[in-house]
Formats: structure tokens, sequence, C-alpha cells
């Protein structure tokens, strides 16, 4: 039987090994903390992208950035110069292994594999309890990191779905110094109130992570979205040969309802599903990073954990009036990212969705799109409840 621990951490996801390596790198001063994780082992599963410059945070990890990024929409491409703060990828093996790393070197902190909550935290005798496949596990403070079991039993304006191939191709058909951003070149939809784009990021001239996103108001499983997955591979690659490297698929909240959680004693629920993904974008890394720090630290200090920052008031009403146009209006969608990259400043939008947005660069934001949908959408909102 372990012995009791002051942190209890539940899923060694994302959140969860940042936070540990967080505390890892305390030194002597690492609470005890025990990870508890369902997966036997890591795989390369995933990836995680973001805007930064060369000294932000695990950007060395990156496999590959790029310093141009696009969109296409109607016809017309607009690419745009990311050059100052290029557009990076840090594949999830890569992350992993940083953050495996950093954990096993500090006794304190012990990462039981391969086991599985099966029942809610319970808060006895001053410690919150958990039981496991490996028995029960108590801890003094507890940070709940696990996904939701099904998103969309959760509240959100919109949810992002996307499926992904990386794939290998037989002869060069790809251009690695830009990634497509959004194309919303297609030959069907998921639905008519879906909105669809291929995501492209190519690591060299014959490798590629192609992947087909969708903003839908319920989650759209993986299957569905495969068969346009494959014609847009297709599409690229000129029906070539390739080879498929690996698989990724998720589904992501934008704009998740927080629920009124009554307070606890020394738990919090991090996340994903609690705060992690930016509401306009779904991006997460950075901010699992800021918030993994942050927690850390109070728990160095023998303080109760804290949960995911909320976003500046300005920045919640942007996000929230942004997503309910996309919610009620699908179809403009294209047209609004396409002006939106076309006529704002590149480092305006890039600093607005990383999370480093002045009050200028939502004027700008603002500036850089069109008035009226949003001007209804304001008035609905604003207007007397039926």
């Amino acid at each position: 039987m372990l012995p009791d621990v002051e942190v209890l951490i539940l899923g060694g996801g994302c959140a969860g090994l940042s936070l540990a390596r967080e505390l890892a790198s305390s030194g002597a001063g690492c609470p005890s903390t025990l990870v508890v994780e369902p997966r036997p082992h890591y795989v390369n599963d995933r990836t995680w992208c973001f805007w930064a410059a060369d000294d932000a945070p695990l950007a060395s990890l990156a496999q590959h950035r790029w310093q141009s990024v696009s969109v296409r929409a109607d016809g017309r491409q607009t690419d745009v110069d990311c050059g100052r703060t290029p557009y990076r990828m840090i594949e999830s093996s890569a992350f992993y292994d940083h953050a495996l790393a950093g954990i096993t070197g500090n006794p304190a902190i012990i990462l039981e594999r391969g086991s599985g909550v099966v029942s809610a935290p319970r808060h006895v005798d001053g410690a919150w309890s958990v039981e496991t496949t490996a028995g029960v596990r108590r801890g003094r403070f507890l940070v709940d990191t696990r996904p939701q079991a099904t998103p969309g039993s959760a509240r959100s304006l919109l949810w992002q779905s996307f499926v992904g191939r990386e794939i290998h191709t037989a002869r060069p058909v790809f251009d690695p110094s830009r990634a497509m951003l959004m194309d919303f070149t297609g030959d069907d939809i998921a639905g008519k109130d879906d909105i669809l784009f291929t995501y492209v990021l190519p690591t060299s001239a014959q490798r590629a992570l192609v992947e087909v996103t969708a903003f839908s108001r319920r989650p759209i499983a993986a299957d569905v979205l495969c068969a346009r997955l494959d014609r847009q591979i297709a599409r690229r690659t000129g029906a070539g040969v390739f080879t498929v490297v690996r698989t990724e698929a998720g589904v992501l909240p934008m704009g998740l309802a927080r629920p009124a959680i009554a307070q606890s004693p020394n738990m919090v629920c991090a996340g994903l599903m609690h705060g992690a993904a930016r509401p306009a974008s779904g991006y997460a890394f950075q901010r699992i990073q800021s918030w993994a720090v942050a927690c850390a630290a109070q728990l160095v200090l023998r303080h109760a954990p804290i949960g995911h920052d909320a976003d500046p008031l300005l920045i919640r009403a942007m996000d929230r009036l942004f997503l309910s146009v996309l919610r009620n209006r699908p179809q403009i969608a294209p047209a609004l990212f396409l002006r939106l990259f076309e006529h704002t400043d590149p480092a305006r939008v890039i600093r607005f969705l990383s999370d480093r947005a002045s009050l200028a660069d939502c004027c700008g934001v603002i500036a850089g799109l069109p008035a009226r949908p949003f001007l209804v959408q304001l008035a609905r909102a604003l207007g007397p409840a039926r």
C-alpha cells in the first residue's frame, strides 16, 4: 500500500504531467505527490500547436515551426507572416519524455501508470480518498485533471471535433515553410449547422499532418469526419502513394459554460474541460503551462491548489460574441476568418489568439471584422427574453 501523500493528481495527461513537472522542479521543497494515470505507457498520440517566440516556455520542444500560415476560402488565400512568433508544433512524445524526465528526477513524485479511478473522490477525515484499480489512494490536496467521459454532456456554445493523419508520401507534395491554418475548400459539409475546414502541418516535402476539423453545436464522431479526410488527403497527394504514420482525433469545448461548483476544501479541477482551452480557438497548451506554474507555486507552499484563471471580461465578451455568430450563422464563417486575417495586422491577431492581447489589439480585431453580423447578434443577446 502506497503511503498517503500531500498532493494527489488524477490524470497524467498534459495538465497532470505539467503540474507534476513543475512540482518536481522545486527540488527538495517538492511536496510528496502521486499521479494516478490509467495508461500503462505513453505513445505519440497527439500534437499541440501555438505561436511563440524562441524564449517561450517549452518552445524548444517544438519539432517544427512555420514562419508563415495561410487561410483559404471563397477562392482566395491570405498568407500571414508570423516570423516574429512562429507557429510551433510539439509532438506529444517530446512533451511526455520531457515531463517524465523531470518527474523521475525527484523522488518525492510517484507516477502510478495503469491505475484507473473507479469511484468519485471523497473528502474523509481531512484528506481526499480515491478508490482506484490499484487500491485506495489518499492525499491532503487533490487536483483532478481527468477528461470528461462524454464531452457532449457539458454545455458549450460550440464543439471542435477533429480527426487527422500524419502521412508520408512517395513523392514531394508539401511546402514545409507554410502551415495551412484553415482551408475551407471542400466537397461536402457534415451538416447545415457545421463549419468544416482542413488543417495541414507539413514538416517536410513528403510528410505532413492533415486534419479535418469541425465547429458544431454537438461533438462529431471521428468516423463521420474520416470520409472527408480521405478526400482531402487524396486532393493534396494527387491520389499518389502514401503511408499513414499515425492518427489523432479529439473533441474540444469552445465556450464551455463553467458550472457553479460548490467549493471543496483543498481540491480543484483543471484541464480542457475546466477552463484550459481558449473558447474562441481551442488552444490550451500554453494556458496549461501557465496554470501549472501558478498551481505548483501554491502547492510548494502547502497552500490549496488553484484552477485556471478566468479570462479578462473583454476577452470573454469578445469570444462569446464571436462564437455566438459562428453558432447562429455558420455559413459566413469562411468569409469571417479570411477577412480577420486579411484586414487585421497579423501580430494583433496572433496576440489575441495567444492571450497576450492589449486593448489596442482587441480594437484592431474588432475593426477587422464586418460589423453587421456582430451587431445583429449583440442586439439578439441584449433583447427581451422570449
